[in-house]
């Protein structure tokens, strides 16, 4: 498993607690970053699913 796809899961993880955190607190800003990260994290896990992809053939 390639360590993006790691990383990337963590950061879906964070993202979602800043999400729930944000809306808890009602802090737009917050959410938004929680959005962003969580994004973030499903790009990274998709690049790092692809490069597992590349080094399985």
């Amino acid at each position: 498993m390639d360590k993006d796809r790691i990383a990337g899961s963590a950061k879906v993880v964070a993202g979602k607690a800043k999400v729930a955190a944000g809306k808890v607190l009602g802090d737009a800003k917050l959410q938004a970053d929680g959005h962003a990260q969580k994004a973030e994290g499903a790009v990274q896990n998709a690049v790092g699913g692809i490069k597992d992809a590349v080094k399985g053939k």
